[in-house]
């Protein structure tokens, strides 16, 4: 039994506790059960995530496609696993909408959409990547939340490895889908350029993948890719071969602020400006490397230049991502911009002007990127 001494230090911790807390407000019992809606939406999409990775992992989704229908027993043997972990998996997709479940055969099977976004690599809409961006956020937030007690950020380099293989594969079918058709042709006088023979260099590229496609898609220019990690460039040298284009591309370990050439026709810059500690650092050497005539392409995360506007479920995407990693890289080094992946068009144009840069716009759009044309 508690003494009278425990009671009263028990009362005392309670209250100390309990005085940091507001008073109650009454809760609108409509509006709650909305929000519980919303939280378990939230809590099936974030349990669901791993399993994306698992069934891209050991080719669930692709051994899927390639048959009319499966049962889990069918799907098991077909891919070397065990059926009552399948069996389950099964059950979970059909639950999210990634499988489609005929309950009268008691098979699945993807619908042709289902097929397009989870198993053609080569396609625009290839999802699976993202699933391991999110992995990686779940496994990196110890040292997120050390970076919002301390401000001393987080590297892109200090990130598991599984946020630069989810990234490569993420980014790479936007790219493919956007960057040739749509995106070169939105700028004034690139693609005749490329046609020709051009100076190009890909900062910040990553493994390469947008790189290795504008190398792919005009053979007469040349083309090098540059990232400060070391764990990027290999994979890009490594796509590079895979693709058959190592004698089109080339690719060295560079910061932005201080990758070597000079007189390039055409500087882009995809999805990475808002990361970086030094924009305008990175901006100014922009500046000193191309032509008089050439052109910086900046690809950069869509946003609208007010919050309020922002606040939409591709926002909700981006801010999240960038709370998790653009953020924290961006802080990594003493001073950093901060910029975040919402980064409006304004704030990206006050950073070209300051770096000597006269002619800025917006070229392109899509509900995902903005493509900035920015020139001397």
């Amino acid at each position: 039994m508690y003494s009278s001494r425990d009671a009263s230090r028990g009362r005392s911790s309670i209250y100390r506790r309990t005085t940091y807390m507001s008073e109650p407000r009454p809760v609108d019992q409509e509006k709650l059960n909305q929000f519980l809606g919303k939280f378990v939406n939230d809590l099936g999409a974030s349990m669901h995530g791993p399993t994306v990775v698992v069934g891209e992992r050991l080719g669930l989704y692709k051994a899927l496609a390639q048959q009319g229908g499966l049962t889990s027993a069918e799907l098991a043997q077909k891919t070397g696993t065990v059926e009552r972990f399948v069996r389950e998996w099964l059950a979970a997709q059909a639950a999210s909408g990634y499988v489609s479940y005929d309950g009268a055969g008691g098979r699945f099977f993807l619908s042709p959409e289902q097929e397009f976004a989870l198993t053609n690599e080569a396609g625009p809409v290839y999802i699976p990547g993202v699933f391991y961006v999110i992995q990686a956020a779940f496994v990196d937030e110890p040292k997120i939340l050390s970076a919002f007690r301390t401000g001393k950020g987080v590297g892109w380099h200090e990130h598991s490895e599984m946020l630069f293989e989810g990234t490569s594969k993420f980014f790479r079918p936007n790219y493919t889908g956007n960057l040739v058709p749509a995106w070169l042709p939105a700028l004034d006088g690139v693609v005749a350029k490329l046609e020709k023979g051009a100076k190009v260099a890909d900062v910040g590229c990553g493994f390469g993948s947008s790189t290795i496609l504008m190398a792919q898609a005009f053979p007469k220019s040349s083309f090098v890719g540059y990232d400060y990690h070391q764990v990027s460039i290999n994979g890009a040298r490594a796509l590079a071969e895979e693709e058959r284009a190592v004698e089109r591309v080339k690719f060295e370990v560079a910061t932005a602020q201080a990758y070597p050439g000079k007189g390039f026709d055409l500087v882009t810059f995809f999805d990475c400006l808002h990361d970086m500690s030094d924009p305008l650092g990175a901006a100014r050497h922009v500046r000193e490397t191309l032509k008089k005539d050439g052109t910086w392409m900046v690809v950069e995360p869509f946003a609208n230049d007010r919050l309020a506007d922002n606040l939409t479920p591709v926002g909700r995407a981006f801010y999240s991502v960038s709370t998790m990693i653009c953020t924290p890289a961006s802080l990594s080094e003493k001073g950093g911009a901060g910029l975040g992946a919402q980064a409006s068009d304004a704030q990206l144009e006050k950073v070209a002007r300051d770096a000597g840069f006269t002619r800025f716009r917006r070229a392109a759009s899509t509900p995902f990127n903005r493509v900035l044309e920015i020139r001397p």
